[in-house]
């Protein structure tokens, strides 16, 4: 078995604003360097509910799915496969929890199931985490400046 990446941070806000800047407002900080065309202009979508689509949509309406909700349970946690510019056979899973701290969020990640990517497993889990560490700020600013 592949060790998952296990991540946990605070944000400046109570759970159901974190999980908001999450989920509702994913495109407003979703970095362009993260997404399979890397055009200027592309939307970040993350539809609310189990079974919801997320993708990215460019300005000229090609669209390239990314994952698939399979948890939906606002504030406290939802789960998606993910399989960003891979096959869906390849997806991984990605588990996000908050947990309340106060006025502040705990914010849990696993991402897991790299066994689905067979021999590339290593090196994809490595580049994830570098995947996260450039990822994550970006959403601690929008979460701390939108509380």
């Amino acid at each position: 078995m592949i060790e998952p990446i296990r991540l946990s941070f605070e944000v400046a806000c109570r759970p159901d604003h974190a999980f908001k800047v999450w989920t509702g407002r994913i495109g407003q900080w979703w970095p362009v360097d993260h997404t399979v065309s890397g055009e200027p202009g592309v939307a970040v979508v993350l539809e609310p509910r189990r079974g919801g689509r997320i993708f990215e949509r460019t300005v000229g309406g090609v669209e390239q799915d990314w994952g698939e909700v399979t948890t939906w349970e606002p504030p406290s946690r939802f789960a998606y496969v993910w399989h960003l510019g891979r096959d869906r056979a390849d997806a991984t899973e990605v588990e996000i929890r908050f947990v309340e701290r106060g006025t502040a969020t705990l914010v849990e990640i696993e991402h897991r199931g790299w066994e689905a990517l067979g021999t590339d497993a290593e090196s994809w889990r490595d580049r994830n985490v570098g995947g996260w560490a450039t990822l994550l700020p970006r959403y601690v600013a929008a979460a701390d400046r939108a509380a």
